[in-house]
């Protein structure tokens, strides 16, 4: 079973309801820089930089993180992972860096994304923004910016389909299937 619960429409406005509310809660732009968690996640953060940079009238750095080789069972993994790197062009030091997911379940994928980050440099501070908060925390990790928040039970998930990924701007809540 597979449930639309945002189309692209209502992930474009969820998207300007995040913007609006970084550019306010950070007086602006000037100190900001955008980094998504790669696959869907860089997706997102490329159209939150876009936006803000309208917004704003301004260039902002931004780059993108493959939290890969940095999460925490890494060394339980049978195959060696694919990996696309991190790319972070510019010194976090100082920079409030909003950080970009699509989903937030546990915390895992934002902790592994923090502890790239933080291989790079020292940011003033770390921002999470998500598409859609899920629930279903492992780690004391909340998000600051959230688009929607569902509720999703142990026998369902959440998958995002981005047009630049998917060829189409989609969220979905799927039952998982028995075994």
């Amino acid at each position: 079973m597979k449930k639309v619960l945002m189309n692209g429409e209502s992930i474009e406005r969820s998207l300007n309801k995040i913007v609006h509310q970084i550019v306010e809660r950070n007086r602006g732009a000037g100190n900001l820089a955008v980094v998504g968690i790669r696959t869907r996640g860089a997706d997102i953060a490329d159209r939150v930089l876009t936006l803000i940079q309208q917004v704003e009238q301004l260039k902002i750095p931004h780059g993108c993180v493959d939290i890969t080789l940095y999460r925490d069972d890494f060394r339980e993994m049978v195959d060696f992972p694919h990996t696309h790197g991190s790319e972070i062009q510019f010194d976090p030091k100082g920079k409030n860096i909003i950080l970009v997911d699509d989903v937030l379940f546990t915390g895992r994928t934002v902790r592994s994304a923090i502890d790239v980050i933080l291989d790079f440099g020292r940011p003033a501070s770390i921002q999470l923004a998500v598409l859609v908060d899920r629930g279903g925390r492992e780690l004391p990790i909340q998000p600051d910016y959230v688009g929607r928040k569902v509720e999703v039970r142990s026998d369902e998930y959440v998958q995002v389909l981005t047009r630049e990924t998917d060829g189409e701007d989609k969220v979905l809540l799927i039952k998982r299937k028995e075994k």
